[in-house]
């Protein structure tokens, strides 16, 4: 695998141009940032997906992105890759305000090579999700894996369902009438990348090769929808799966998040 042509390939479609995540949803180029704004009223991913800052510029494009979603009362996401610029752009946004979460490291594979991949365990069928039933499912599946509420997330995926040209494709892992576990796939039209994003198994499903069977079922959703190769934010629990099936590393990534202010009032 061209390691550096992959990554380069990866910046210009997924990043520069990056492709909006929803109905509704924005991205806008704002001087060397772009940034991903949500649906109107949604709970979606806001945040900046791209960056090419000097030493000189890069406290001011910070400011400047705080002002905006400051002034919308979103929290926000700074997706800082290993190969961004300035080299000490983590450390800025830090002195901004800005909290890392847990570091991810990009993974990337050929999507055919993953198409003819086991199925799912013994007594568990995979499907993938085409009615507000099954949204339904998923979102049991995601509260109570995560322990969030997942209305947002349902909002979301009806959404998706409802959209001319659906952008996301949903997998439910069920046993027998019981749902066990939830994927996603992104699709973005015009991508050579499909992104994995969302698995989550039940606590006493896991270690049973649900996750590995999802990555093979997704892996031929995006190879019929044209995507060439498939790309994961991997947390270190994943990371191991991901190796064995062919993932090859690009670099780190961590998200950096900055909740919004708080609304200054007046008190007479």
């Amino acid at each position: 695998m061209d390691r550096e042509g992959i990554l380069a390939r990866y910046d210009l479609q997924m990043r520069r141009h990056a492709p909006a995540d929803g109905p509704g949803a924005r991205v806008e180029r704002v001087g060397d940032v772009v940034r991903h704004t949500a649906a109107t009223g949604d709970d979606g991913w806001n945040g900046i997906v791209w960056s090419d800052l000097a030493a000189s510029t890069a406290d001011a494009a910070i400011a400047e992105q705080l002002r905006y979603f400051d002034a919308l009362g979103r929290e926000f996401e700074w997706k800082v890759y290993g190969h961004d610029r300035p080299g000490d752009l983590a450390e800025r946004l830090t002195a901004a305000g800005f909290v890392p979460d847990a570091e991810e490291t990009l993974l990337v594979a050929g999507t055919h090579a993953l198409t003819a991949g086991t199925g799912a365990p013994e007594g568990v069928e995979l499907r993938e999700v085409t009615d507000a039933a099954g949204v339904g499912l998923v979102a049991r599946v995601h509260e109570r894996v995560f322990g969030t509420d997942a209305s947002g997330l349902r909002g979301r995926l009806l959404a998706q369902l409802d959209a001319p040209q659906p952008t996301m494709a949903v997998v439910l892992a069920m046993a027998g009438q019981e749902p066990v576990a939830s994927s996603r796939v992104d699709l973005p039209v015009g991508r050579d990348f499909a992104g994995l994003y969302g698995g989550g198994t039940l606590a006493e499903w896991r270690g049973r090769g649900i996750y590995r069977a999802m990555v093979h079922f997704r892996a031929r959703i995006a190879a019929a929808r044209g995507h060439r190769l498939l790309q994961v934010d991997a947390l270190p629990t994943s990371r191991p799966v991901l190796r064995r099936l062919g993932f090859t590393a690009l670099g780190p990534t961590t998200p950096y998040v900055h909740l919004p202010r708080p609304v200054a009032t007046r008190s007479d």
